[in-house]
């Protein structure tokens, strides 16, 4: 009898402590803003973490500084970017986040005073505690331009002179970025491993909402549209496989996997999201990154 006590009162201060972490969030959510150059690049990067966040009631948005208005083999213009808008708007309602998508030509970003200001603008309104974008080594003009915007935001976003219509931050971001294959001048560096084995289902069902990208320009770029599933169902299977081997653990993120979750519970995950510090933002302790994401164990 004792011991059933006990264990009701242990199950009740859980479920207070639980209660109580859960509206402190709610007073107090983490912030974090993603850049992608296109309608579909922040979901790859971080719809996993994304759905987590929102999922624990922190805050996300999704930028796209294009409108994708030329990524269709069959389709373009505006009609394009009001399909792609729509995914978008789609996704982000999936996830239960934000996402903007600024009305630049795909493949025509370029790394001016004007879109840098538009930057600047947005981290400050998010009051973001976090960045997250490209690296400025990629294949893609609009990805390394992107890359460069958000780069050149990294400090002007605390500098009062620098936009004065809009408050400066008090303190500046962690800047991260997207896991990438690129291999010079310099590879992409593992330094944060983010378990989404339990959520891969439910970041693909927000790639799904991205049907014109997914299921029909990406395929056909690699020559392999033939291969996509027609029915629905099946063809989101098509995807998750996709996307399991898109997020797989290398030797290298297992070792970071290792550091942030421990050896036992690192062997046990298949799908990650990896992101690189980035030198231009705030450098955070270990304790400020398990603080950034509460998704990792406390040692």
């Amino acid at each position: 009898m004792k011991n059933r006590i006990l264990l009701i009162l242990i199950l009740s201060s859980f479920h207070h402590l639980q209660a109580q972490t859960k509206a402190d969030q709610a007073k107090n959510p983490i912030r974090v803003i993603v850049f992608g150059a296109h309608p579909d690049d922040c979901d790859l990067g971080a719809g996993g973490i994304a759905s987590i966040y929102a999922s624990l009631g922190h805050k996300v948005k999704f930028v796209s500084l294009t409108n994708g208005d030329k990524g269709h083999q069959d389709i373009g213009g505006g009609e394009l970017s009001n399909i792609r808008l729509k995914e978008a708007k789609e996704a982000a309602r999936r996830w239960g986040i934000e996402y903007d998508v600024l009305d630049n030509h795909d493949g025509e970003l370029l790394p001016t005073l004007e879109n840098r200001m538009s930057v600047i603008r947005l981290i400050r309104e998010w009051n973001a505690d976090m960045v997250i974008a490209p690296r400025t080594n990629d294949y893609h003009p609009d990805h390394r331009n992107t890359g460069v915007l958000v780069q050149d935001a990294a400090y002007l976003v605390i500098v009062p002179n620098i936009l004065s219509s809009v408050p400066p931050l008090t303190k500046n971001p962690v800047f991260l970025y997207f896991r990438d294959r690129f291999q010079r001048p310099n590879p992409f560096r593992p330094d944060i491993a983010i378990d989404i084995t339990a959520v891969l289902a439910k970041k693909v069902d927000g790639l799904d909402a991205h049907v014109s990208q997914f299921y029909e320009w990406l395929p056909w770029t690699s020559q392999d549209l033939a291969n996509v599933p027609k029915d629905k169902t099946e063809r989101k299977k098509w995807l998750l496989a996709a996307m399991e081997k898109r997020s797989a653990v290398t030797p290298e993120i297992k070792v970071s996997l290792d550091k942030w979750y421990g050896k036992e519970l690192g062997d046990k995950i298949n799908q990650v999201e990896v992101f690189e510090i980035c030198e231009y933002g705030k450098q955070p302790t270990t304790e400020e990154i398990r603080q950034l994401f509460p998704m990792l164990p406390r040692n």
